[in-house]
């Protein structure tokens, strides 16, 4: 494919991921990182390109959340701090040893997740409690994050909403938690590996922002129970399909 074939596609698989990440609080990574990967792009290299084009992605859907009163600061710099740290490490551990034996546990926790988030939005009886160990949450967050090119969103806004946390604060916490993160992990690659792909970079980053202020809007306005079960419906995809995959891939 020539410069622009190629520019134009990832500026939709950008917009489309964004799309859904803004609004639901995860998925921007997974989206481009399933594409890139399959594509047959190194790990280090696809985790290393998405974060770079997050890093104006992120930022515009977190300025997005924060114009539109969907952030709590408390929450933010409980998730951000931690993450930093968290991200950093799992990008220096990714480009000298693969960090693929955890994920299959980190999956099975989200499915389990998902049926809670899914409970919830059916307004059956769920336990309110707040996630008392939010710097955990972010630190553990942001090193899947790094070490895979997603799962940031899936991991953070899963638990939190799993605990009670209110939908739009919840996803606009966790998303402009996810800018600070992306910054610290993207230095890190750049001075590790270097960056190549320009083309998709750009593309990625094209599409994200231009869907970042609509994501926001669309979290705003939608009753939360109908972001509970899209939420609970992706998680619950996203969970069966990698443990799926991760199960015959060993057979």
């Amino acid at each position: 494919m020539e410069f622009g074939e190629v520019f134009f596609w990832f500026v939709l698989i950008g917009l489309a991921a964004q799309l859904v990440d803004g609004a639901l609080g995860m998925a921007y990574g997974l989206v481009s990182s399933s594409v890139l990967l399959a594509m047959g792009l190194p790990p280090a290299q696809v985790s290393a390109s998405i974060h770079a084009a997050e890093v104006f992605t992120t930022g515009a859907s977190g300025a997005s959340h924060l114009a539109m009163g969907n952030v709590d600061k408390r929450l933010f710099l409980r998730l951000a701090i931690p993450g930093m740290v968290g991200g950093i490490i799992g990008a220096y551990v990714l480009t000298r040893i693969p960090g693929e034996a955890i994920r299959p546990f980190v999956y099975a926790y989200l499915l389990v997740l998902a049926v809670l988030i899914l409970v919830r939005a059916s307004g059956r009886l769920v336990p309110r409690r707040e996630v008392r160990r939010v710097p955990v949450l972010g630190f553990f967050a942001g090193m899947l994050d790094a070490s895979g090119g997603g799962g940031w969103g899936p991991l953070a806004t899963s638990t939190l909403l799993a605990g009670g946390g209110q939908a739009r604060t919840v996803i606009g916490s966790v998303n402009a938690a996810e800018f600070v993160v992306t910054v610290a992990v993207s230095l890190t690659f750049l001075l590790s590996i270097g960056l190549d792909h320009l083309e998709i970079v750009l593309g990625l980053l094209v599409g994200g922002m231009i869907a970042a202020p609509v994501a926001a809007l669309l979290v705003k306005r939608v009753r939360e129970q109908w972001v509970l079960v899209a939420v609970g419906v992706l998680v619950l995809c996203i969970s069966l399909y990698q443990i799926g995959y991760t199960l015959l891939g060993r057979w």
